[in-house]
């Protein structure tokens, strides 16, 4: 496994040793991994070696059979559930379909998270929203229900409700799949707005042009464990093999 040189930032999530089995398929044999607080590392793989996995178990939506995740001094395979919501609030998700709650507004949408978990007044939130539907492009959209909103905009209001109580991590799962290339030159604008800002994430996706417009380290997984991670220059010129067959590969297939 190599690395880049780049002075690192503190680490701020630690993935050491996952492993996870479903039935015969050995899908992580040993996952190690560190995000650096203010990066977005792309996470690349072909079909079925568990990128959604990887992140889903970071939030508790699915659970190693081994190994540790350790965020804020604290292994989180080791928390209750109870325990385990609160860290939810630290770590965004960005789910693939958006996530929206259908009976809800995309206002609502937006200021449940801000009601439920800050002190923030009516006012303070409302303020808040409308300068998050600005930054995504959707400013006027507060009353429309997410059956009203088009495919992209669904995408886009499900970043904002996962970025707006502003979580220590970002994770994204697959979040211009499915998209045009209209809507994923515009999902891709908004998410590197929210870099600019200084977000921390690991973005996983089969969008290689999309990752290196807004990733600064790759991570390519393959059977069962991290093949390679590097900055996303090198990872563009690498000599290996399996990573020019698979960035070549994914850019033309």
């Amino acid at each position: 496994m190599t690395g880049d040189q780049r002075e690192p930032g503190k680490v701020v999530l630690e993935l050491i040793g996952l492993k996870k089995t479903f039935g015969d398929k050995k899908v992580h044999k040993s996952i190690n991994l560190a995000l650096r607080e203010g990066e977005v590392m792309g996470l690349f793989g072909g079909s079925g070696t568990g990128k959604s996995v990887l992140i889903r178990s970071i939030i508790g939506l699915d659970r190693p059979d081994e190994g540790k995740i350790i965020f804020e001094g604290r292994d989180l395979l080791q928390l209750s559930e109870r325990q385990l919501f609160a860290v939810r609030m630290k770590i965004g998700f960005v789910f693939q379909n958006g996530a929206l709650f259908d009976s809800l507004t995309v206002e609502e949408n937006l200021a449940y998270a801000l009601k439920e978990h800050t002190k923030l007044s009516d006012e303070e939130i409302k303020i808040k929203i409308e300068k998050m539907l600005e930054l995504i492009d959707m400013k006027g959209s507060n009353d429309l229900l997410p059956n009203e909103l088009s495919g992209g905009m669904q995408k886009r209001a499900g970043l904002a409700r996962a970025t707006i109580i502003e979580p220590k991590v970002i994770l994204f799962d697959e979040p211009t799949a499915g998209l045009d290339p209209v809507n994923t030159r515009r999902l891709t604008a908004n998410i590197k707005r929210l870099k600019e800002r200084g977000i921390t994430g690991i973005f996983v996706t089969h969008d290689i042009p999309a990752a290196f417009e807004i990733c600064d380290r790759i991570a390519i997984l393959n059977e069962g464990v991290i093949h390679v991670i590097d900055s996303t220059e090198a990872i563009k010129h690498s000599a290996d093999p399996f990573v020019q067959s698979f960035v070549q590969g994914a850019y033309y297939t």
